[in-house]
């Protein structure tokens, strides 16, 4: 654990994760002191950032897929994405229009690459929502 990050922020930092990725992603594999990076993203961003009062979890999502797009990581993209999809915040159409939208702001390039991470977070959601 790190000296600044306390058991009880991480365990609501856990539980902000679930909220944010839904149970069928990372909080079960996220374990305190494994570094100080991993404790600080916990206990702080998802603990005190994520579920601040003023913005939904959809909005920042939405942020941090804007902010993502222009690093053009499709594998940040598609957590965020899927993600969404888990907790019913985005549908396929609208992930077809937040594409578009992209492309003209984080330009084409990087929409490629958030497109291949859209595909992927569909396609995922997809396989897991067939065996249920």
């Amino acid at each position: 654990m790190s000296e600044l990050t306390t058991p009880e922020q991480f365990a609501r930092g856990r539980d902000a994760m679930t909220k944010v990725y839904g149970t069928e992603l990372l909080p079960h594999s996220v374990q305190s002191g494994t570094s100080p990076f991993t404790d600080e993203t916990v206990g702080h961003l998802f603990a005190d950032i994520w579920l601040r009062p003023g913005l939904s979890i959809r909005d920042r999502r939405l942020l941090v897929l804007g902010a993502t797009a222009m690093l053009g990581r499709a594998d940040l993209i598609e957590v965020q994405t899927f993600g969404a999809l888990v907790n019913g915040e985005l549908t396929k159409g609208e992930l077809d229009e937040i594409l578009l939208q992209l492309a003209f702001y984080a330009g084409w390039g990087n929409a490629t690459s958030v497109q291949k991470g859209f595909s992927a977070a569909l396609t995922r959601f997809g396989e897991i929502n067939q065996l249920k």
